[in-house]
């Protein structure tokens, strides 16, 4: 009887199971083949393909189990067997990761480390943000003019106004996102740059090439997500204030906290430019600006496996330019030149994402983007709105070696024209409804291939037409590790861009005598991207990192702008392609982790074959170069100089420009948590008025050629942060 009674009181001690759920604490992915010691009893037990772990027939009270990968930091810990109120126990742990790998991916969805993502990715982290933060607190136009391959071309010799452009291509070919949503394009894309703060920027992820999969129709020449900051536990509260020789004035601040289920971030910045005429011509070189934004988000989490974020963005701009006496309110006969600019941009967003228990992830993302321009020029008048909502539901999950990742994708835009002058209406609207599946497959170590498809149905609408269109976009990308060192990204896919009025080309024109869209057929592309890598710990102080890209896009049926005799613009599909292709080559050397050199190398050859004579893209320069040597020393200074090269251009009457070099230098000084910064940007005062002029007569009605250089010329400014 006594034994017995043993023998049942060692089966119900025995009778208890432990399930576990082991995830990557970075990106919350499943890892599998990991080893759980049960240190009470030295048996050991291994995570299956979906990160689930099943102990069975433990004894009751306490027992501490040792989780261990060869990838990640050994985590020890208690559980009291059986553990109350939980079926599984979620087990997070922390990557061990070098230096480039800790960088984790948002762009491709697939949340992964830098040096695992078969799709090439470049990524600005927040140090170089920082640094261009001092440089230019108002926007994200310094950050994207020096970095290799991409190029802001100003559309305003008064105003200021920009595009963004990679591999020579007119900027609505370069999608840009914030988070992921798109509500930077078609109308409200002539001022998205100047209008993108960095002070709550986390990091830039730039795709070069084609990024159909996830991103449909625009993403042709390649995608720039600003990615912003999450709050931590610990709270984050930054203050900038800064100062310019050329009137600008900037005053920011980044707040965020977290505190068990809920956290915040809080975003406000005022910006103030003095209307400044470097040459003195009676012109400014830069508009009198007023520009101020504040983004409040609000971040949930109910529970270990939910989250939610609610956040809406607000900013009011008022740009004037042209001349420097209208500004001043002191206009007559012989001074009537302006160019005004007021904008109101309101973005509300919502994004929602939860854990499975199988390990998965499912995602909601919804955003109504409002923004509305009035441009004013004498004896005309432009106004419109632009609308556009975005809503995606996506759904990650994981079998064996392949993570998935699919999606519905809904986009609608509608383009308002409020004011009609000396045109018809140009409202327009698109609905875009696309489907998209994408593989990532780690078929070794050493390869690993990501596969996509998207589906999209598109109808777009103007005054005179409607249309429907079907495309399907496959994209796939190659990841291959020769060794410790070297590797190799190959890319390939389809794109394609709807039709629209809003380029380059009607931004310079303000949209004036624009005519609507008429029978117009989307454009359609083909890109290829191909890069080689190569990385070495040369000794304990000295490391190389050397990258060589080589691109190529072809567009058919590009949207070409023309001109009839009545002085009206209109655009037709052209019946020959776009080609640009090139290389770009990166070089960084590393000393100490003090010293630090970058040099990168551009060389564009863009053509469109349509063009009579001379097939070159206008203003696009053949070769550029960047040199940039930073020396630091972490939480106390910084010290650097640039000097960035700038090839021929051909001008749109196919003359061809001088080349020219520019050169900068910076130095920050960290005291606790004060940092004192100065930046001496473009000390050479390179300029394109040192060539000739920007402005040419009739100075009541004048005339402005191409921009091809700096117009603002040598610029020094300073100010404080201050972190708490």
């Amino acid at each position: 009887m006594v034994f017995a009674m043993c023998l049942l009181s060692m089966c119900v001690r025995g009778q208890y199971i432990f399930k576990s759920l082991i995830l990557d604490a970075d990106t919350k992915l499943p890892i599998h083949s990991v080893t759980i010691t049960d240190l009470n009893t030295g048996s050991t037990y291994i995570s299956d393909k979906n990160g689930f772990a099943l102990i069975t027939n433990l004894g009751g009270g306490n027992h501490v189990f040792a989780f261990s990968h060869i990838s990640y930091k050994q985590l020890t810990d208690s559980f009291n067997i059986p553990v109350r109120g939980k079926d599984t126990v979620m087990v997070l742990l922390e990557p061990l990761h070098d230096e480039m790998d800790e960088v984790i991916i948002v762009s491709t969805r697939t949340n992964r480390s830098f040096g695992n993502s078969p799709t090439r990715v470049e990524v600005l982290d927040s140090e170089e943000l920082s640094e261009k933060n001092n440089m230019r607190p108002a926007n994200v136009s310094m950050l994207l003019h020096e970095s290799t391959g991409m190029q802001v071309q100003q559309t305003s010799a008064t105003s200021a106004t920009a595009s963004i452009r990679m591999q020579g291509l007119d900027g609505r070919y370069t999608q840009l996102l914030k988070d992921g949503y798109p509500n930077f394009g078609n109308f409200a894309g002539g001022l998205s740059i100047l209008e993108i703060p960095p002070l709550d920027l986390k990091q830039v992820e730039v795709i070069k090439g084609p990024a159909s999969t996830l991103y449909g129709g625009g993403a042709i020449a390649g995608v720039v997500n600003f990615i912003s900051k999450t709050p931590k536990e610990k709270p984050e509260y930054n203050f900038i204030f800064n100062q310019s020789n050329i009137g600008q004035t900037n005053a920011g601040t980044y707040l965020s906290g977290r505190k068990k289920k809920m956290g915040y971030s809080l975003l406000g910045l005022y910006n103030y430019q003095k209307a400044y005429d470097v040459d003195r011509d009676d012109f400014s070189e830069l508009p009198r600006l007023k520009n101020f934004t504040i983004n409040p988000t609000l971040f949930f989490y109910p529970s270990a496996s939910v989250s939610l974020v609610i956040g809406n963005s607000f900013s009011k701009a008022d740009y004037l330019g042209g001349d420097m006496q209208v500004i001043d309110g002191k206009a007559d006969t012989a001074h009537t030149y302006f160019e005004e600019n007021r904008t109101i941009r309101n973005t509300t967003r919502f994004e929602s994402e939860a854990l499975l228990k199988n390990g998965s992830r499912l995602g909601l993302k919804q955003s109504i983007s409002l923004f509305n321009r009035q441009i004013s020029v004498p004896g005309y008048e432009f106004e419109g709105s632009n609308t556009n909502a975005f809503s995606d539901i996506s759904y990650h999950f994981r079998k064996g070696k392949h993570n998935f990742v699919s999606g519905l994708n809904l986009i609608y835009d509608r383009f308002t024209h409020k004011i009609i002058d000396s045109t018809e209406d140009q409202s327009a609207k698109s609905f875009t409804a696309g489907l998209y599946l994408q593989d990532t497959w780690d078929l070794s170590e050493a390869v690993k291939i990501e596969a996509g498809l998207r589906a999209d149905h598109v109808n777009w609408k103007s005054i005179h037409y409607s249309r429907s269109c079907l495309f399907l976009l496959p994209r796939i990308s190659l990841l291959a590790r020769f060794s410790k060192g070297l590797s190799s990204r190959i890319g390939a896919g389809l794109g394609y861009k709807a039709p629209t009025i809003f380029t380059e080309q009607t931004e310079a024109l303000q949209y004036r005598k624009v005519q609507a869209l008429n029978n117009q057929e989307s454009e359609k592309s083909f890109g290829l991207t191909a890069d080689l890598n190569y990385r070495k710990q040369v000794t304990k102080a000295f490391s190389v990192n050397i990258n060589q890209l080589f691109f190529y896009t072809n567009i058919r049926r590009p949207l070409v702008l023309q001109e009839n005799s009545s002085g009206y613009y209109y655009f037709i599909n052209a019946g020959k392609a776009v080609n640009s292709f090139g290389f770009e080559m990166n070089l960084r050397l590393v000393f100490k982790e003090n010293l630090k050199f970058f040099t990168g190398y551009t060389y564009t050859n863009a053509k469109a074959s349509y063009r009579p004579g001379n097939k070159k893209l206008p203003l696009v320069p053949e070769h550029k170069l960047n040199l940039t040597l930073v020396y630091e020393k972490e939480d106390n200074f910084k010290l650097g100089i640039e000097g960035y090269f700038t090839g021929n251009q051909y001008l749109n009457n196919d003359n061809r420009t001088p080349s020219f070099w520019e050169f900068g230098a910076m130095a920050e000084k960290t005291i606790r948590k004060l940092c004192l910064f100065i930046n001496f940007e473009n000390f050479t005062d390179q300029r394109q008025s040192r060539y000739k002029p920007v402005v040419s007569p009739p100075h009541a009605n004048p005339v402005f050629g191409d921009i091809w250089n700096h117009t603002e010329g040598f610029v020094l400014n300073g100010g404080v942060k201050l972190k708490l």
